[in-house]
């Protein structure tokens, strides 16, 4: 395999790597709200507008493999990214209850799960699209060399 090859497929499995965890994220969103009827907040739906498209258009880039694919996706995952780590400093406290977007419905700072003390949520949107922003950065800066 020559280096062209090489380096074709690592782009190849870093978009992959970001579209199975795009995936995993939107399974695991409706299994929450379906199956275990937990409601989603505001903040909760504005991560998922930025989350679920993420899947076909991560998939789309695949099949053949298309390097633009980072100039759509990057920028959906960065506003998600943005929403999941607001949500947190919410969820922590760190922001006041006073500037909470979620007024009416579920409150943003529920606690549905919380895993070894600090897994919530929240917490698995916000690693999960911090994940694919990175990646999609290295993608990125690889594919402009």
């Amino acid at each position: 395999m020559t280096r062209l090859d090489q380096t074709s497929n690592s782009n190849w499995n870093i978009v992959f790597l970001c579209w199975l965890i795009a995936s995993i994220s939107t399974m695991g969103s409706f299994f929450f709200s379906a199956i275990m009827q937990f409601a989603p907040c505001v903040l909760c739906w504005y991560q998922r507008i930025f989350m679920f498209p993420l899947v076909i258009i991560l998939l789309v880039g695949l099949f053949p493999f298309d390097k633009s694919v980072v100039k759509y996706a990057l920028p959906l995952a960065s506003a998600g990214s943005f929403f999941a780590f607001y949500h947190n400093l919410l969820y922590y406290g760190i922001i006041p209850e006073s500037v909470q977007p979620c007024s009416q419905g579920v409150s943003c700072t529920e606690v549905y799960i919380d895993l070894f003390g600090f897994l919530t949520i929240q917490m698995l949107s916000l690693i999960s699209f911090s994940t694919i922003v990175a990646l999609l950065v290295i993608l990125k800066r690889r594919l402009s060399k």
